[in-house]
């Protein structure tokens, strides 16, 4: 078998990484982003904070809502999503005049300090990054897999560019950037340089990406990777309408209970008589995702009819739930979070500076094979 040449992996790699390197670059660029949207919605949105100068402990979640519900008598509320301390928690709801509506509720003042109807700067990020905002349809986003199908691109290009780049680890102990030998020279040197000291990033990047792009296939396929919230029982309801007897408040203790590190994240409440309490959070588990506990539970006697958990977790939802915090880096809180921002500029500036380097090359390269043409065409007793 023949040897392959530096050249071919050159341009392997410059097919890896440049062709797409427009939605690439904004992939990253939009990912790095939202890794701080919790903080950039703190910083821009003062109705988003959770003010807290008497230091006052937070409120139940059940007293939030009922606050909404005083303001709003006709609304019905679907669910309530907790934050950072930093950031209010989110009610939100429906009512005649407001087909979608976000009560910004201070959790420990438990002032309503905004109402949001559209959507929310972190939904947008999010959204942006993760599938482009291209319409969902079937249980499947065009957007979701040309955003997962980066992770190929990542792959491709970190392994080429291993290979292209000889003895790349004495970038750790002696890094070399050549400032006196042209602008050219000096992109290149950055550009290296960066790659070696970014190969943990892109292969996290690359696994967990890839891990999306098998979960888009998996729900294109209606294959479940958790079970579906299962509903209470016909037999179990009474005859004559009545509320339920067990409330909001008493389902979340009955979480705690079960659950003792359990940290609300997403509470859904009941949508119908045969609905029941999804309660989801995270707990002390630094690698598993803030809804790595989910529990179903029967809002008419009480019972945890479905329950998760990191210790009752199979394969494919252990995966699913440490994906997350692997990519966007809220591992250990705002210090890991501003790791991964780092070095997420740093792989969206390698994005541009490869499309320089390799832009730069082949347009050389094609002047050189004009030149020479030209060269051949014209005799030399004409010139």
């Amino acid at each position: 078998m023949a040897k392959l040449s530096n050249r071919f992996w050159f341009q392997l790699h410059g097919w890896c990484s440049l062709p797409i390197w427009l939605i690439f670059c904004f992939v990253c660029l939009s990912g790095t982003i939202a890794v701080f949207s919790h903080e950039l919605t703190w910083l821009t949105n003062p109705a988003a904070r959770a003010t807290n100068p008497d230091k006052l402990p937070a409120k139940p979640v059940a007293e939030l809502v009922a606050k909404v519900q005083q303001a709003y008598p006709t609304a019905d509320v679907g669910s309530v999503m907790l934050f950072e301390p930093y950031l209010v928690n989110a009610v939100i709801f429906t009512d005649h005049d407001k087909p979608f509506a976000i009560a910004y509720v201070n959790q420990y003042s438990g002032d309503i300090q905004q109402i949001n109807e559209g959507m929310t700067f972190i939904n947008f990020m999010r959204s942006l990054h993760g599938w482009l905002l291209f319409p969902w349809q079937s249980g499947y986003s065009v957007g979701y897999y040309l955003v997962s199908a980066m992770a190929i691109v990542m792959l491709g290009a970190l392994i080429t560019g291993l290979v292209i780049y000889k003895n790349f680890w004495r970038s750790f102990t002696q890094p070399k950037i050549r400032l006196h030998q042209g602008k050219k020279t000096v992109l290149t040197d950055l550009h290296r340089l960066a790659g070696v000291w970014s190969i943990w990033f892109l292969m996290v990047m690359s696994a967990t990406g890839l891990w999306y792009l098998v979960q888009a296939v998996m729900w294109h396929a209606d294959i479940d990777i958790e079970p579906h919230a299962p509903l209470v029982a016909v037999s179990e309801l009474p005859a004559t309408q009545s509320a339920p007897p067990v409330d909001f408040a008493a389902a979340m203790q009955i979480a705690t209970e079960r659950f003792p590190d359990f940290q609300p994240s997403f509470l859904m409440l009941p949508e119908h008589n045969r609905g029941m309490y999804t309660l989801m959070g995270g707990g002390d588990h630094i690698f598993y995702d803030q809804y790595s506990y989910n529990l179903s539970i029967n809002p008419w006697t009480g019972e945890i009819a479905q329950e998760k958990s990191p210790a009752s977790m199979s394969a494919l939802q252990t995966v699913m739930h440490i994906a997350d915090p692997l990519h966007y880096g809220t591992l250990g809180g705002i210090w890991t979070k501003a790791i991964w921002f780092l070095f997420g500029l740093l792989l969206s500036g390698m994005s541009i500076s490869g499309f320089m380097i390799w832009g730069s090359r082949t347009v050389n390269a094609v002047r050189a094979s004009r030149q020479a043409s030209y060269t051949q065409e014209v005799p030399n007793g004409a010139q």
